[in-house]
């Protein structure tokens, strides 16, 4: 205590006042930047979101990622600017900031991949949500999409995750790509029947259905003379969301109509020869 007594205050004071003035306007400045550049990152951030919601051509979520990147970005340029006021180096933070982002970007490789496949896909958009797709050798229903994977639900309602960099890698198959599709039926006559005649019954009965286009027109030809049968294939275009009920109903139909025309349909008869042995 009595160390502390000998010491002249005031003169001690008055030595350091204009270093420990300057530390004081160096703090209240980092202080002044650091909170103006996290309202600004923020300000900017939510600008970008609202923007990419604006947009039909960019995906919300891929909206929201680019909207964080953003903000990340401006938050360590006002982090390296605060420190630049209290003498530190820019370039050395920077560089100990690289070091870091390539260590953890090499232990990240895969996830990172899968991230730059998922912001491809929703920048292009090979297929969005509620199409049916094969992905990876995997079909099913888009479910959802985001920066790591693509969910499927198959036909039987089994949930497949698909990560992206999978997906994007291969051969990429869009059932609902296009807004009209070609159903392909076959039907097989006894070379017996009059071919002229089914055809005619077969053409009719398709352009009933009022869901089969009539630009393209439905297609009827003779596709193969088989061993027993002449098979005659049936092509008509349909609405994309229509294609498997009327593949379905057509080919009831058809078969109903061949049925009422007499036409029949040829089909392998097993016939058993038995010997009597005396």
């Amino acid at each position: 205590m009595e160390f502390l007594n000998n010491i002249d205050w005031e003169a001690q004071l008055a030595e350091h006042w204009p270093m420990l003035a300057g530390y004081a306007l160096k703090a209240v400045g980092a202080f002044i930047v650091l909170i103006a550049g996290l309202r600004v990152s923020g300000w900017v951030a939510s600008l970008v979101r609202k923007q990419a919601l604006k947009r039909d051509d960019i995906d919300n979520t891929l909206g929201s990622f680019f909207a964080s990147i953003t903000r990340w970005l401006l938050t360590a340029a006002t982090i390296i600017a605060t420190l630049q006021l209290f003498g530190v180096q820019a370039t050395s933070f920077v560089a100990i900031l690289g070091a870091m982002t390539l260590a953890i970007g090499l232990s990240l490789q895969g996830a990172l991949g899968n991230i730059a496949s998922g912001i491809m896909v929703m920048l292009f958009r090979p297929y969005s949500v509620g199409q049916y797709v094969e992905l990876a050798g995997e079909g099913g229903t888009v479910k959802d999409i985001n920066l790591f994977q693509t969910i499927l639900a198959s036909p039987d309602n089994v949930q497949i995750i698909v990560p992206n960099s999978q997906a994007i890698s291969g051969v990429i198959r869009n059932y609902a790509g296009y807004p009209t599709r070609r159903v392909d039926l076959v039907f097989s006559v006894d070379y017996g029947d009059g071919l002229e005649n089914a055809m005619e019954v077969i053409e009719r009965a398709v352009k009933a259905d009022d869901r089969v286009l009539a630009d393209p027109a439905p297609v009827v030809r003779v596709n193969t003379l088989g061993a027993s049968s002449v098979d005659i294939i049936a092509r008509p275009w349909v609405k994309t969301s229509d294609y498997w009920e009327v593949r379905w109903t057509l080919t009831r139909t058809v078969k109903e109509a061949l049925d009422a025309a007499g036409i029949s349909i040829p089909y392998p008869h097993q016939v058993n020869i038995t010997r009597e042995v005396s």
